[in-house]
């Protein structure tokens, strides 16, 4: 066998017969698959640089263990080193972003360098010059998805921290390569964090301003959110929602002017895409001294950006050799769960009856035919009839910074069903900071450390977009703490994948009118729970068919420039949209379901969403026949990061499906019906 790097090449086969024999003959005959395994492994990543031959020797004969009980000590000795490791770069890689993340002022443009920097990009590297990953892969065994799937309800927790600790080591990362992942993620993350559409400043054709001052909407998430709020005014609302429908696509298709990007200093006519100096101010920025007058389209940023965060990821596929692209790595690694089996799940719950019923549901409720924004439609959603200008007004008053957030979290965990101390306890270790961006949260990743809840607070307050969405990041937190700090091993800290932190997300924002003591649902409230849940899983799901497509084509295309990306984008929505949505929308090639940004800063997240949605459906199953939110949030948060099946067979006694959600929205149809 010859290993190869770029300038030598070293033959190890005598070595490896030699290597066999002698381990054998030193460990007995029932090792000999261990050994076999374990030379295998470090072959793979052997380099010429690494030493020689009989250095290879040397080293497999010192360091390969055989005792079970000297395995489980040297699995234990690395995981608390390795916790202190990853935990500490966690934090320092937090504070690198601390001035881009948060809302804390200007940023200076030495943020974009310190943004754009992960300090850990080395220590895989460092890992494989001091002979610490050789050490992990000759005594612990990497399996692949198929045989963690067949085998993995058989392994013991114990087992299952061994195949953690190999997956640390399972690629061999140059650190130019972590570096150019996160510099890539680093500046979109910082694009979409900015990119703001001053909403007053928007002007219809007779030349009215329909918003209010001051109000700041992010793409994607608050102009979607602010659509969605207008349904509460019925037909007075539509002006509002076209206008904002007009704006997305002006985005997705890049004719957005430049200029109307994150400022107040402009009006903007989405329709004719003219652009004036602002003849109002609504902002305590001081103006500008001049101020550019240009209808000037963006050029193509969006799609650039997207396209560096592909280059970037493309350089991780030759030391990626069983999961070669990043679909692989995100669906077979990340999600565990085969491409396949994610996409027809998605493809499922797209096609299912209720999708009709539910359309038809809805277009009798609006008393006029569906238009395409109406896959945001929110009536379904509980407290969807309150005037968001009053839920404004209360959390505004009850949090006007993240400290009250913070103050009152508590109590809020309280409400939902967790024990006095078990609040306070989590409560103790979930910070709260104010975002640049809609909001986020970022674990710990060792004990001694907290969980960061970034929440976005305006001038006024959080209003209660915010304040939705500062309740999901929650739920993300409390994941995160339960799965950090109540698991039996930091190897097994987390949950399978994105989706089940997503749908524990979903759980808490389920609730948030609850926390602002709104009345407990009645039974046909909760039947309109389900609805507004199956249609935002509908909504969803077509958004990650979406971007599983556009990562194919990249892949198809590798030399495409931004403006081929962008095409490709916009006819992969439509073909999307024409297949699943127009047939009860209408409004063929429609590409609104193009305007997610994760689509551009998230490396292939978007499949977790309506999957977290399949998820969170199964677990409020499970909540609603025990009854206890708390303890059961807490039971299932601490089984640790299996495979997904065999974690919500543990936690829900079934596995990751549509069905429960579907089977579910057919009741609601039935009772909303009665």
């Amino acid at each position: 066998m010859q290993v190869t790097s770029d300038q030598a090449t070293l033959t190890l086969s005598p070595s490896l017969s030699r290597l066999e024999r002698e381990l054998v003959r030193q460990h007995g005959e029932a090792h000999r698959p261990r050994i076999l395994r374990g030379l295998a492994q470090v072959v793979a990543a052997w380099r010429a640089a690494d030493g020689s031959a009989a250095d290879f020797e040397t080293f497999v004969v010192a360091h390969f263990v055989a005792d079970a009980q000297a395995v489980d000590a040297l699995c234990a000795r690395l995981e608390f080193v390795l916790e202190s490791v990853y935990g500490h770069m966690a934090e320092i890689g937090r504070d690198l972003r601390w001035q881009a993340d948060l809302d804390l002022g200007p940023l200076l443009p030495i943020d974009a360098m310190l943004s754009g920097y992960d300090a850990a990009a080395h220590f895989i590297d460092d890992a494989f010059s001091n002979r610490l990953a050789f050490v992990v892969l000759l005594n612990f065994p990497i399996y692949n998805l198929e045989q963690r799937l067949q085998m993995g309800g058989q392994w013991s927790r114990a087992d299952w921290a061994q195949v953690r600790l190999a997956d640390l080591f399972a690629k061999r990362i140059p650190a130019e390569v972590q570096l150019a992942i996160a510099d890539a993620a680093g500046r979109s993350s910082r694009y979409i964090a900015s990119y703001n559409i001053w909403a007053h400043h928007l002007l219809d054709d007779r030349g009215q301003r329909l918003f209010e001052p001051g109000k700041k909407l992010l793409t994607h998430w608050n102009l979607r959110d602010e659509l969605k709020s207008r349904y509460s005014q019925g037909k007075a609302g539509l002006d509002h929602q076209r206008m904002i429908c007009k704006v997305m696509e002006r985005i997705i298709d890049q004719t957005i002017p430049s200029v109307v990007i994150d400022s107040p200093w402009v009006d903007w006519n989405p329709y004719s895409n003219a652009v004036q100096a602002a003849a109002v101010h609504d902002s305590e920025q001081p103006a500008p001294h001049t101020v550019t007058i240009s209808n000037e389209a963006e050029p193509d940023t969006r799609y650039q950006m997207l396209l560096d965060c592909f280059r970037a990821a493309r350089q991780l596929d030759p030391c990626s050799p069983t999961a070669p692209t990043h679909m692989a790595r995100s669906f077979g690694e990340g999600r565990q769960i085969p491409e396949a089996r994610a996409v027809q799940m998605l493809e499922e719950l797209c096609s299912s009856p209720q999708v009709g019923d539910v359309a038809r549901l809805i277009e009798r409720r609006l008393g006029r035919p569906l238009e395409s924004f109406d896959i945001w439609y929110s009536g379904f959603r509980p407290g969807a009839e309150l005037d968001e200008a009053g839920l404004d007004g209360l959390t505004r008053c009850r949090y006007p910074n993240a400290p009250a957030f913070k103050d009152d979290m508590a109590a809020m965990l309280r409400r939902l069903g967790f024990s006095a101390d078990r609040s306070e306890w989590l409560a103790s270790r979930i910070e709260v900071d104010p975002a640049r961006g809609s909001g986020h949260a970022m674990g710990a990743a060792r004990k001694g450390d907290n969980a960061r809840l970034r929440t976005r607070i305006g001038e006024q307050g959080m209003d209660y977009k915010g304040f939705n969405i500062a309740v999901h990041e929650m739920g993300h937190n409390v994941e995160q703490t339960f799965s950090l700090n109540r698991v039996d091993r930091w190897l097994l800290n987390g949950v399978p994948n994105t989706a089940f932190t997503e749908a524990i997300a979903f759980v808490f924002q389920a609730r948030d009118l609850q926390l602002l003591g709104q009345e407990n649902p009645s039974p046909g409230a909760l039947a309109e729970k389900t609805l507004n849940e199956f249609w935002s899983t509908f909504e969803i799901a077509g958004v990650g068919l979406i971007d599983t497509k556009v990562w194919h084509w990249m892949y198809d295309h590798p030399d495409a420039d931004a403006a081929q990306l962008k095409a490709a984008v916009i006819q992969i929505s439509k073909e999307v949209w024409n297949r699943f949505y127009a047939p009860y929308l209408g409004h063929p090639d429609c590409m609104l379901l193009g305007i997610y940004s994760h689509l551009i800063d998230s490396f292939l997240y978007l499949p977790d969403y309506a999957i977290g949605h399949m998820i969170a459906r199964q677990i409020e199953q499970q909540i609603e026949d025990t009854g206890n939110l708390g303890e059961e949030v807490e039971r299932m948060t601490t089984l640790g990061r299996l495979t997904p099946d065999l974690w919500m067979l543990k936690a829900t006694g079934s596995v990751v499906g549509p069905q429960a959600l579907m089977d579910a929205a057919a009741k609601a149809l039935q009772a909303v019906r009665a």
